[in-house]
């Protein structure tokens, strides 16, 4: 998780002005990849299993473990750290890091922390971002004088698109009901799927009596069948229908 000391208390706006600069050479390259516990998301999943040419089941297996979170009973998926003294990212490598073209949200925000924030007197479905800083006491990036707003940063590296991806995901932490039970083990494994394993997730819908039970327009499946972004989408719907935070699909006439 986080380390709470090293979040700078002001919140930050998209406008919001910074000096920092990260380079090969600066004195503490490559220290925000060790002994960091990184937070992956669906669309950080589905880049980095496709860069790999293998299935999300074996990314998951090989390079991830699950938290479920204690009151809501959700399960998160973090990145594995190497087992060795300084425990570092599996994907950091001499040069530095090994997926940089598909590293996940976390990294590329990095200096800057962001959360959402639900605002329940709009319309449904409606999130507010808010920013900050991570400052740990290694890093010297902002040191150095190249100055960005948090908007220019988030352009910079790529982050918009991740954020995006993501937005359908974030949604499910957003309950109408605030005091609702923790999900059941049942349900656990379902939000995994779903949103972590989307080939088991295709498995699931194509494989299964799924379609059955489900009424999916026709052009929505032929769309699922041939781009995993449009399958990702549906598994939010789908699990925003399962945790009864918003009636996304509809059940078959019998």
């Amino acid at each position: 998780m986080l380390n709470i000391n090293v979040i700078a208390p002001d919140e930050l706006t998209i406008e919001s002005k910074f000096k920092f600069r990260c380079y090969p050479g600066i004195s503490c390259y490559k220290s925000c990849c060790k002994n960091i516990d990184i937070m992956l998301t669906p669309y950080d999943i589905l880049r980095l299993k496709n860069r790999f040419d293998i299935s999300s089941g074996e990314f998951l297996m090989n390079y991830t473990y699950v938290f479920i979170e204690p009151k809501s009973g959700y399960p998160f998926v973090f990145l594995n750290k190497n087992n060795d003294e300084e425990m570092t990212c599996p994907f950091l490598c001499e040069a530095g890091c090994s997926v940089y073209e598909d590293r996940p949200a976390t990294c590329r925000y990095y200096p800057v922390g962001q959360a959402s924030l639900k605002k329940f007197d709009l319309t449904d479905g409606i999130t507010d971002e808010v920013y900050f800083f991570v400052k740990e006491p290694h890093c010297k990036g902002f040191q150095e004088d190249k100055e960005w707003s948090v908007a220019e940063w988030r352009k910079d590296q790529g982050v918009d698109l991740y954020d995006d991806m993501n937005r359908g995901w974030k949604e499910l932490f957003f309950k109408k009901n605030l005091k609702a039970d923790k999900i059941d083990e049942k349900k656990q494994k379902a939000f995994y799927t779903a949103c972590y394993d989307i080939d088991a997730f295709k498995r699931f819908v194509f494989e299964s009596r799924f379609m059955d039970v489900f009424d999916v327009p026709q052009e929505r499946i032929e769309k699922m069948k041939k781009d995993e972004v449009e399958l990702m989408n549906f598994a939010f719907d789908y699990v925003k229908f399962l945790l009864m935070i918003k009636e996304t699909l509809k059940l078959k006439k019998s």
